[in-house]
Formats: C-alpha cells, sequence, structure tokens
C-alpha cells in the first residue's frame, strides 16, 4: 500500500483505533454471562436520564446535527465513569459527554476491571 493511499484512509476515518476497541471491548462485556444484568441495572438508573439529557443537547444545539455517534467509558468500581470519549466529536456529542460525565452508575461486576460499556446515539426519523 502506497503511503498517500495509506494517509487518504487514516484521514478518512473520524474513529480511532483505539476507540473501536474500546467500543469491541464494551460490547463483549454487554455480552458475557453478567453483562445483561448489569445493562438492566444501568438502564434502569440512566435512562430516563439520558433521554432528557439527549433531549437538551439537541436543544440547546440547534440547528443540531443529529448524527449518530458513540460514547464509551469505563465504568470504576464506585460507579463513576473516567476515560469517556465520544465519536464523531459533534457538539450534540460532545454535550451528551458533559452530561454524562458527572452520573454515578451501579457498581459494575468485578471483570473486566475498569469495566467498559458503549452507548450508540441516534435519533429515529
Amino acid at each position: 500500500m502506497s503511503v498517500l493511499l495509506a494517509l487518504a484512509l487514516q484521514l478518512s476515518s473520524d474513529v480511532s483505533p483505539d476507540f473501536q476497541e474500546r467500543v469491541s471491548q464494551a460490547k463483549l462485556a454487554e455480552g458475557a454471562a453478567v453483562g445483561p444484568a448489569y445493562q438492566k441495572q444501568m438502564w434502569d438508573r440512566i435512562g430516563n436520564p439520558t433521554t432528557d439529557a439527549y433531549k437538551s443537547c439537541i436543544a440547546s444545539n440547534a440547528p443540531a446535527d443529529k448524527s449518530p455517534f458513540t460514547l464509551v467509558a469505563d465504568v470504576l468500581p464506585d460507579g463513576r465513569l473516567a476515560r469517556l470519549q465520544v465519536q464523531p466529536q459533534t457538539a450534540v456529542a460532545k454535550c451528551m459527554a458533559g452530561q454524562v460525565s458527572s452520573w454515578v452508575l451501579p457498581a459494575p461486576p468485578a471483570r473486566p476491571a475498569p469495566y467498559p460499556i458503549e452507548i450508540d446515539f441516534s435519533v429515529k426519523k
């Protein structure tokens, strides 16, 4: 592969390999034996606040870029979030990252540690 082609491919991707790896790890955790139970606990706690925050972020960035985005984070043993990232980094995605960053989730399963999560956001038309 030529250097120019490699550079073009790299520039055309908005999502870093590290971000993609984190999304993959979170999806594996979701599918693990304790994943569904943790997902239920998590969504019971943050379901309505997530919807409210998303609507607020769209409204406060009007006209909002409603492109789909993904949020990834590590859940620490006490439920606090660390290494929160969004891709692509639209104004709405950054707003959501700011909203979510102060939330405390239920204590995650012990493994993997830190416990990875990912949330996909999109507006249904």
